[in-house]
């Protein structure tokens, strides 16, 4: 699913020419705005959460033929019900849709239909679809433009809008005929792999209330980029309730960890009193426990966020997940010394999982005792190894680095982590210290030059741009 946002303009009159150019510009803004990627908001990154969507997505991926180690699901703060692919084989999802799901089910009904989109190749076919709209605005354009030549200019720009509006007609259909498509190929996938197409109903009966709330219209989609929820439900439900999967039980295990992380979604990013709302003192459940020790700790209630996360301890001494929670309040409530052991712990159990390997490196390096610089370099590299787009980790290396005395990789250790949070400049002028200083075509320095010469060319395209 996209959001296509609205291009407004002044009501000023304009002469026939600017309005001409104004039209063109419309129609391009919008083709231009449709397939950019949602840039802007942060990722949340969460080693249980992106455990539990890899276990929910492997099954799907497995019977759609695309390789496994290729698809990736990732979290985007932000409290629109949304999810959408651009590029490669990487899907991403809102954190209100997480949100908005009552279960895992369901969520994979959207995973299923994001797949569809990948298979069907159409981030790499939305280019014909402009390209068909691009073409008949360029035509009413030349047809528009001779008739207010010829000095008939209300005709003319007659011609203008009847080409907008076929234009947008051509796209629009374009696109819904992809979303249908995905609908039909998630639909596949799931029946394949043998989970059941109810959550997938019940979603988008979701959406379908959302838009009766709105008030969009129900009679039919023309005008918009995806089938109306209505329509889909109604074409969906047959084909589910053929399936002998319909009445399969979701898997206990995987919806009982999609409710943890659900929860503790709502309590890292939702006010603490919203998230205390949904989960009062009352509720001592797994998943309230977990939301309202992110809620407490969001708010600066350490003992409280404490008192929680014991509670999880007790009802399981050896989750990896509540050892890191431990962990985590502890070191940021200004108590590294004591988080070491739950972090360290929670880094074995997961066999050095690189986000928590960075957040116990960080607590090894916050205790300021030189004893453990040895042991936080080992664990961060070991993290960065592992997966080498955690800033956070790179920056935490750099410090080490630094501590130690090895300057020239304190700085290519910052550059990778600018390079990461798109700070071109950074990343320039610390890759081109680290140059200075470290033997010339060792593959520390050769990485320093990529670095360099990459953070550069991006460096170039931004200026441009402005």
């Amino acid at each position: 699913m996209r959001k296509f946002f609205a291009v407004s303009f002044s009501g000023i009159a304009l002469p026939a020419t600017d309005r001409l150019a104004r039209l063109a510009v419309a129609f391009l803004v919008i083709i231009s705005i449709a397939v950019q990627p949602v840039a802007a908001q942060s990722i949340l990154r969460d080693a249980e959460t992106e455990a539990l969507f890899s276990d929910m997505v492997s099954p799907l991926v497995a019977v759609s033929e695309l390789d496994a180690d290729e698809v990736e699901v990732i979290l985007i703060n932000d409290s629109q019900i949304n999810a959408f692919v651009a590029g490669g084989q990487r899907m991403y999802f809102y954190s209100g849709l997480i949100e908005t799901a009552d279960s895992a089910n369901e969520v994979q009904g959207v995973m299923a239909h994001e797949l569809g989109h990948i298979t069907g190749g159409h981030i790499i076919r939305f280019d014909e679809g402009a390209k068909t709209a691009t073409g008949i605005t360029i035509l009413s354009l030349v047809l528009g433009a001779a008739a207010i030549a010829a000095g008939a200019g209300d005709a003319g720009m007659g011609i203008l809008a009847a080409g907008q509006q076929a234009a947008m007609g051509k796209f629009l259909a374009f696109s819904r005929v992809q979303e249908r498509s995905a609908d039909a190929a998630g639909a596949r996938y799931l029946g394949a792999a043998g989970i059941s197409g109810k959550g997938s109903i019940d979603f988008f009966k979701k959406l379908q209330n959302y838009e009766f709330r709105l008030g969009i219209p129900q009679e039919d989609s023309y005008g918009r980029t995806h089938p109306l929820s209505g329509e889909r439900v109604t074409l969906l439900r047959d084909v589910y309730q053929q399936d002998p999967a319909w009445d399969r039980p979701s898997d206990p295990e995987i919806e009982s960890r999609f409710q943890r992380v659900k929860a503790k979604l709502l309590g890292f990013t939702s006010d603490p009193a919203v998230t205390l709302r949904k989960y009062p003192e009352s509720d001592q459940s797994v998943p309230a426990r977990y939301a309202r020790a992110y809620a407490w700790h969001k708010s600066a209630y350490p003992d409280r966020a404490l008192y929680e996360a014991n509670n999880l301890l007790k009802s399981a001494p050896d989750d990896p997940y509540f050892l890191e929670l431990h962990g985590q309040i502890l070191l940021e409530s200004g108590n590294p010394d004591e988080a070491l052991k739950s972090l360290r712990k929670s880094v074995q159990l997961t066999n050095n999982q690189p986000l928590i390997a960075s957040l116990f490196g960080h607590a090894l390096i916050a205790t300021e005792d030189p004893q453990y610089l040895d042991e936080a370099a080992r664990v961060l590299k070991a993290a960065v190894n592992k997966d080498n787009r955690n800033p956070f980790a790179w920056y935490q290396l750099g410090v080490v680095y630094s501590q130690k005395g090895d300057i020239p990789r304190a700085q290519l250790a910052t550059a990778e982590s600018a390079l990461l949070e798109r700070n071109y400049a950074g990343a320039i002028r610390s890759s081109q210290i680290a140059m200075s200083g470290i033997p010339e075509n060792t593959p520390d320095w050769i990485r320093a030059q990529d670095i360099s010469f990459i953070a550069k060319a991006e460096f170039e395209k931004n200026s441009r741009r402005r």
